[in-house]
């Protein structure tokens, strides 16, 4: 058998395939084989095992959801908060002060003033 690659997951349709094979093989009465990862009770091991971990693994994909939506929340937060706190520096100091540009606002001075563009003459 060649070496198999276990990095990648399975896809669920070969999980659910594997699964039925599984229930086929307990409506078998007389299967019985020398080979001890074949056998039915090393099956129903490793079936469970699976069942654990998949369980596992989705308790925990719910605890990062929700300290990753905890998380973002947060960074909303922080984020309105510093922009509050640009507005009210703004509003206190002005916003061509060295107080604003502290911040991280542009001087109103240092803006560069638009220019008009001219128009091209069509060629004759």
């Amino acid at each position: 058998m060649s070496t198999q690659y276990t990095i990648r997951r399975l896809p669920p349709q070969t999980i659910s395939q594997d699964v039925t094979s599984f229930y086929g093989l307990q409506t078998i009465s007389t299967h019985n084989t020398t080979r001890a990862d074949a056998s039915e009770a090393n099956i129903q091991l490793t079936y469970q095992a699976m069942l654990t971990q998949q369980q596992a693994e989705n308790e925990k994909l719910a605890l990062y959801r929700a300290a990753s939506d905890a998380a973002r929340l947060a960074e909303w937060e922080f984020h309105n908060a510093v922009l509050a706190m640009k507005e009210v520096v703004r509003g206190q100091y002005g916003s061509d002060s060295d107080q604003a540009q502290a911040v991280g606002l542009k001087k109103k001075s240092d803006r560069k003033r638009p220019t008009r563009k001219k128009s091209v003459a069509a060629a004759s």
